[in-house]
């Protein structure tokens, strides 16, 4: 944040008191309290746990490797039998990826790309060590000891640490090193334990609690790459819970069972000392889980004695959060639509054409959103999907997309009441473009026409589209925000592959920026040039996940609801953004409206 001298000759905002409308970074000066202020995003003071989509089979003891938004759920049993059955999550839906060679109930290390399974259950299999490279499992070679539920540490399938032992039983020591191609003992524990929490990387880790007896121990054991240290001990004394952690001072461990029961507490580990955290929203033990502090995934175990596929993700302290509600739903489901919303406050919308899976047809319904309830208007003159929206609620664009025969140049203008066909038609039919601006100034940008993705950028002057500057990247089915045609922003979609790419318009050029964190597409976007949302589509199933763009970065916030593709947006990212209908990760045709309430708005002093 700029400080005085950085304002001096700058033009600054003056009110009488604080701004009431959100603006991020803003600078401004009170006459009132005669202070210079600035407005910033709340953040979470200690992380928060939402909920993500439960894994297709539900199961325990199940290994895990990634983060919150990337990860793997390897194996584990499902009550019974145990299974070999692996799925990869991808922000949005778990999808089942190739099963690991011999079921059993391992410990997983590493991202979901390099990931390793350990050991595990049952006989003759708890030695066994297998890779994963992203598209199929491999094995190699065995642990030195067989074992089960120990812990274990480890940034991919080159480098991991294994760690304790099983209970009920003999408890262990052993502490094996792995190089990503034979397994080394190094110094044992001191206090041996199984059913216990490891987290970090080869050399630095952490182990947390476990099972001695069946009171569990509070015992917490650091690693330095060389031997094993006891530190603090953590607030719960727990066996089968799970970990997440950068390193040996930077860790959590959630959930578990204690002598009365599950439990859902949470702890995180600074590297002196436990202190409790929010909680995760379930009791369970034997559950899986890996990431790290800022970003981490919890998910299967059991509670009850029932399996469970519910999983949760975790955004640490120190992150922007957003939150989407539930909205009234259309009136008729469909995916590959349309909207246009302009509107700064009260989240209201059109959404128009699309196409139906059941049964299958183009759509020109239009429907307008009042902040509760859609209501059925005039239907366009071309029902079309994959086309693009411009504009609001009032004054509104259709602009190309495919009548199930071919794709159009087509425009459509909506005055509030009808969609008339403007003489202006686009320069080169596509689908799957970009729509960004206001009815009188608009950018159409990207999109398909046979053979391929396309690089075309053309402008609206309210009467003609021009072409202008082809954007660096061709593309279709990508994101777009912008609130008219001199500025404007475009991320995701299909090259192929799925992209991560942005690009910014400054009226003249585009000029590629930050990439999204997720590549994906089929998604939508809303906001400006500046202030952007990214929400849903698919990377490659479908997904919830959101990302807010603040001129320099993009940063995950909070997830959809409903996972979902070729879905409509609308609005603006910081109070007035609807994601409309689209393709579910069943295939069905989407109803579902949300808004999103944005990133709370905070105004401080400037004090410097």
């Amino acid at each position: 944040m700029a400080d005085y001298k950085d304002i001096i000759g700058t033009a600054v905002r003056n009110n009488a008191g604080n701004l009431s409308d959100d603006q991020k970074d803003q600078i401004f000066y009170d006459s009132t309290n005669l202070d210079f202020k600035y407005r910033i995003a709340n953040v979470t003071s200690v992380g928060a746990w939402r909920t993500a989509g439960n894994l297709n089979t539900a199961r325990r003891a199940v290994g895990a490797a990634g983060v919150g938004s990337q990860a793997l759920a390897i194996s584990g049993d499902d009550d019974p039998p145990i299974v070999a059955n692996v799925e990869q999550w991808n922000g949005g839906t778990w999808t089942e990826v190739n099963d690991v060679n011999s079921a059993r109930k391992p410990k997983g290390v590493g991202t979901y790309t390099a990931a390793v399974a350990i050991g595990g259950s049952p006989t003759p299999t708890h030695a066994l060590v297998e890779n994963w490279n992203g598209t199929c499992w491999t094995e190699t070679t065995d642990l030195n000891s067989g074992r089960r539920g120990a812990g274990a540490a480890g940034a991919n399938y080159t480098s991991a640490l294994f760690f304790g032992a099983p209970a009920p039983g003999p408890t262990s020591t052993l502490n094996e090193s792995w190089n990503g191609s034979a397994w080394t003992e190094l110094a044992d524990l001191n206090t041996g334990r199984g059913l216990a929490a490891g987290a970090g990387i080869q050399t630095s880790a952490i182990l947390m609690a476990g099972y001695v007896n069946p009171n569990g121990v509070t015992n917490t054991e650091i690693w330095n790459g060389t031997s094993w240290t006891e530190v603090a001990d953590a607030t719960n004394a727990r066996y089968g819970h799970s970990g997440a952690g950068a390193s040996n001072s930077d860790a959590m461990a959630v959930s578990g069972t204690i002598p009365t029961g599950q439990i859902n507490h949470v702890e995180l580990w600074n590297g002196t000392a436990f202190s409790e955290t929010t909680n995760v929203s379930q009791n369970s033990y034997q559950l899986g889980g890996d990431g790290n502090t800022s970003t981490s995934i919890k998910l299967g175990g059991s509670q009850s004695n029932n399996d469970i596929a519910f999983t949760e993700e975790w955004v640490g302290a120190g992150a922007a959060i957003g939150a989407w509600a539930t909205g009234g739903d259309l009136n008729t489901g469909r995916y590959g639509l349309a909207a246009a919303n302009q509107a700064p406050a009260h989240p209201t919308g059109l959404a128009y054409g699309g196409a139906r899976n059941t049964p299958s047809s183009q759509r020109a319904e239009t429907e307008s959103y009042n902040g509760t309830t859609w209501t059925e208007l005039a239907d366009l003159n071309t029902a079309r999907q994959y086309l693009s929206g411009t504009g609001t609620s009032t004054s509104a664009l259709a602009i190309g997309g495919d009548d199930g025969s071919s794709k159009k140049v087509l425009t459509e203008g909506w005055n509030g009441t009808s969609w008339t066909e403007l003489s202006g038609n686009l320069n080169l039919e596509r689908e799957g473009g970009a729509g960004i601006g206001i009815y009188t100034s608009s950018l159409f940008v990207g999109g398909q026409h046979p053979p391929g993705r396309q690089s075309k950028n053309e402008s609206w002057n309210g009467t003609s589209w021009t072409e202008l500057a082809d954007i660096n990247t061709a593309r279709s089915f990508l994101g777009g925000a912008g609130a008219n045609n001199t500025a404007a922003l475009i991320f995701g979609g299909t090259e192929p592959p799925v992209s991560a790419k942005t690009e910014v318009w400054n009226g003249s050029a585009w000029t590629e920026i930050v990439d999204l964190n997720d590549s994906r597409e089929i998604l939508a976007g809303s906001g400006s040039s500046t202030s952007a949302l990214a929400m849903g589509g698919a990377s490659p199933g479908r997904t919830t996940n959101t990302e807010e763009f603040d001129n320099s970065t993009w940063t995950e916030v909070a997830n959809l609801s409903n996972a979902r593709g070729y879905l409509a947006g609308s609005g603006t990212n910081t109070s007035a953004t609807l994601a409309i209908a689209g393709n579910l990760a069943s295939g069905s045709d989407g109803v579902t409206t949300e808004e999103w309430s944005g990133s709370t708005i905070t105004t401080k002093v400037l004090t410097d």
